[in-house]
């Protein structure tokens, strides 16, 4: 059985743009978090190579006035910032100068230099929870090596900053993408309802009624719109194919009901005089006459299917009083079938409008059905509301799966062939009882569920007297 979240147009797209989107985000976010992080340390860096380049030059100048340590020192000391601490060391490690400008001592240069090979372009460093732009170069003054000089430029609280904008960055990129997911969702779901209101109209289609499932989308796309007007089209011409049809069949069952009506005379009539006959020849007359008969049956339902298409099929409406009825047709049926058939009625007397000989052909109809496909007791409950009276015919059989209900009142449908060809009947017995019924200004429903039964419900409006009393 195919997976529905992967055979499903709108899962599909939804993931997919949702996947499209966040990526998209995801890339923009760690791009822009790169290069905020790219330019923060190429400042600093920048300002390293400076500060290293400019260093000697400085000495030099201060040599006119002492000595080479003398001018180390006071070069540390006019150099050197909050953020910038610059140690100078001799060649044998001894230390000339040393700004003291940075309390932490996890920045301390002497113990880092100590301790860790230092770069000598500028690098990013961490050291405990401090974060250090850090370098060491020789330092010639006058062409001569006199020590190494190590430059630290603590950007601890810029790299908080940097993280903390990163932060933010995800968090609003998670909401954006969430508000994306949720409009993208939505919009998919707008664009694709006509697909799914075709798809229902389509699936619940009556036959009878196919002019009224034509959809109107005046706002929808012009893609979808075009597919609505196809198969609005293809609606029209179901409709009059269907119309066609219907004419077709009641003309052909009327052309052959006749001769089929005199064939069968001939047949019944051969049966009773047919003295000499042998008994292999009344065999095969008895079973062309039961065949005749049986289809002389099928071409009444199928005219009556036509009248009630045709508007021509007439009732004699008149008060019916249920309970005697319905008590008549389980026993009835009771004795054809020699099958049991309960009767849950009221003592009240029940009357619906409706015409006796409709009503009870389509009881027998029910109640034939329910007895063929059950092996338990068929029940017959009758009950009334304020205004219609309630006939329910309740089996406990095989039942009938739901995908299979809506279309069970339609013309030769069978639910499982395998399961009831073999329990004879045309297929057109509940879409003439429906056709009657409906016909009566009722209707007729059906619960079931597979392997536990299934319940036909008949509703038809109560009897007002004259005085306007509903009986």
């Amino acid at each position: 059985m195919p997976n529905p979240f992967k055979t499903s147009l709108q899962f599909r797209l939804t993931i997919e743009l949702i996947a499209i989107s966040i990526i998209g985000l995801s890339s923009v976010s760690v791009w822009a978090g790169w290069k905020m992080e790219q330019t923060l340390i190429t400042s600093h860096k920048q300002l390293l190579e400076y500060v290293a380049m400019r260093f000697p030059e400085q000495v030099e100048m201060y040599l006119e006035m002492g000595e080479v340590n003398t001018g180390i020192e006071r070069t540390t000391n006019k150099l050197a910032t909050a953020e910038l601490t610059i140690l100078v060391q001799s060649n044998d490690g001894k230390v000339l100068a040393k700004s003291s400008n940075n309390p932490n001592s996890e920045a301390d240069p002497t113990a880092i230099v100590a301790t860790t090979a230092i770069p000598t372009t500028p690098q990013v460093m961490r050291f405990g929870d401090r974060y250090l732009v850090i370098c060491g170069n020789e330092l010639k003054v006058n062409g001569k090596i006199v020590g190494k000089v190590y430059l630290s430029q603590d950007i601890t609280n810029q790299q908080r900053q940097l993280t903390n904008g990163l932060y933010g960055l995800v968090i609003t990129s998670t909401v954006v993408a969430l508000i994306l997911i949720g409009a993208i969702a939505y919009r998919i779901q707008n664009a694709l309802y006509p697909l799914k209101q075709m798809s229902a109209s389509a699936s619940t289609t009556d036959l009878e009624d196919l002019q009224s499932l034509k959809l109107q989308l005046a706002q929808a796309p012009d893609e979808v719109r075009g597919l609505v007007q196809a198969f609005n089209e293809t609606l029209l011409r179901l409709s009059s194919a269907w119309e066609q049809q219907h004419q077709f069949v009641g003309n052909v069952s009327h052309e052959l009901r006749t001769p089929l009506t005199v064939i069968n005379g001939y047949l019944q009539s051969l049966l009773r005089r047919g003295d000499n006959l042998s008994i292999y020849q009344q065999q095969a007359l008895e079973t062309a006459s039961a065949e005749t008969d049986r289809t002389i049956t099928m071409l009444q339902d199928l005219l009556d299917l036509a009248r009630a298409d045709s508007g021509n099929l007439h009732f004699r409406q008149s008060p019916v009083f249920l309970n005697t009825l319905v008590a008549e047709v389980a026993k009835m049926s009771e004795k054809v079938s020699d099958r049991p058939v309960k009767l849950l009625a009221t003592d009240q007397d029940i009357v619906a409008l409706a015409d006796q000989d409709r009503l009870q052909q389509v009881l027998i109809n029910l109640v034939d059905n329910a007895i063929k496909y059950s092996a338990e007791p068929v029940e017959i409950q009758l009950e009334s509301t304020a205004d219609q009276a309630i006939i329910h015919i309740c089996d406990r059989g095989i039942g009938i799966s739901l995908q299979h209900q809506n279309r069970i009142f339609e013309r030769f449908y069978r639910a499982d062939e395998a399961a009831t060809r073999s329990r004879d009947g045309t297929g057109l017995g509940l879409a003439i009882a429906k056709s009657l019924i409906e016909g009566m200004h009722g209707r007729i429903t059906l619960r079931s569920k597979p392997n536990e039964g299934s319940i036909f419900t008949i509703a038809l409006p109560l009897w007002k007297s004259t005085n306007g009393n509903i009986i």
